[in-house]
C-alpha cells in the first residue's frame, strides 16, 4: 500500500484530508520561478532536465504539498514526430497540418526520442522528493495537440481547426490516432521513469459541443487511457 496521500485518494481509499498540489506546475507567481524566468526562456527551462527539475521542486520548498508536477510543456514530445515549433510566447508551429500529406509526414517516433529531457526530469524529481510525495507526469490530449498543429498557434476560437474538423474529418481522425499512440508511449515512459500518476490535459476540449466531442475526440482519448 502506498504512503502517498494523492495515490490513496486516486485509489478511492480513505484519506484524512484532500491531497494538495499546484496544478500549473511551478506556480507562476512564485518569486523563485519569476527570478529564473528573468534569465531563462520557458523553452530553455523546460528543455534542461537540471533546470526543469529545479523548477518542479520549487513549490515543495515553500509548502508541504502532496505531489510535485513535472515542469514541461505539452508540446515537448512533438519534435520527435517531426514537428518544429517555437514559443512567441505561446506555441507557434512552423508548418501547420492542413491535409493528409501533413499527417503522413509525421514520424512514427521511437519511445526513447519522445522528449528524453522530460523523462530525465521525471527521474530527477522522483529522486529528490520525499517518499510520501507523489510525482505527476502529464501529456497534452490528442485534440489539444491537434489544435496547435492545425491552427499553427493559439488563437481565439481556433477557426482554422473548426473548419478543418468539419471539412476533413477523416484526416483529423488519422491525426488524432497518431497523436494518441505517441502520447500513450510518452506517458508510459514517464511512469517507468518514476511518475506515480499521469494526467492528460485537454485545454481546448471546450471548443466542441458534447456531441462532437463524443464523436470526434472520445474514441482517441479512450484509446490513450486504455493503453
Amino acid at each position: 500500500m502506498s504512503d502517498k496521500l494523492l495515490l490513496k485518494a486516486l485509489a478511492r481509499e480513505g484519506v484524512p484530508r484532500r491531497p494538495l498540489w499546484i496544478m500549473r506546475q511551478a506556480g507562476r507567481c512564485l518569486p523563485e520561478y519569476r527570478a529564473l524566468r528573468e534569465t531563462h526562456s520557458f523553452k530553455a527551462l523546460s528543455g534542461s532536465p537540471e533546470l526543469a527539475a529545479q523548477v518542479s521542486l520549487l513549490p515543495l520548498r515553500r509548502y508541504p504539498f502532496d505531489a510535485a508536477i513535472v515542469f514541461a510543456d505539452i508540446m515537448s514530445p512533438l519534435p520527435a514526430l517531426g514537428v518544429h515549433f517555437d514559443f512567441a510566447p505561446g506555441p507557434v508551429v512552423a508548418e501547420p497540418i492542413r491535409g493528409q500529406a501533413g499527417v503522413d509526414a509525421l514520424h512514427d517516433a521511437q519511445v526513447e526520442c519522445l522528449a528524453p529531457e522530460v523523462i530525465e526530469t521525471v527521474a530527477r524529481v522522483r529522486d529528490a522528493v520525499p517518499d510520501d510525495v507523489a510525482v505527476l507526469g502529464f501529456c497534452g490530449a490528442p485534440w489539444t495537440l491537434a489544435a496547435y498543429l492545425v491552427e499553427g498557434r493559439g488563437v481565439k476560437d481556433f477557426p482554422t481547426l473548426r473548419t478543418f474538423a468539419a471539412a476533413e474529418p477523416a484526416v483529423l481522425d488519422a491525426l488524432l490516432a497518431k497523436l494518441s499512440s505517441a502520447m500513450a508511449d510518452y506517458l508510459i515512459a514517464q511512469a517507468k521513469a518514476g511518475a506515480d500518476a499521469v494526467q492528460v490535459f485537454d485545454s481546448w476540449a471546450g471548443l466542441l459541443s458534447l456531441a462532437d466531442w463524443n464523436r470526434l475526440i472520445r474514441p482517441h482519448l479512450q484509446s490513450l487511457l486504455d493503453t
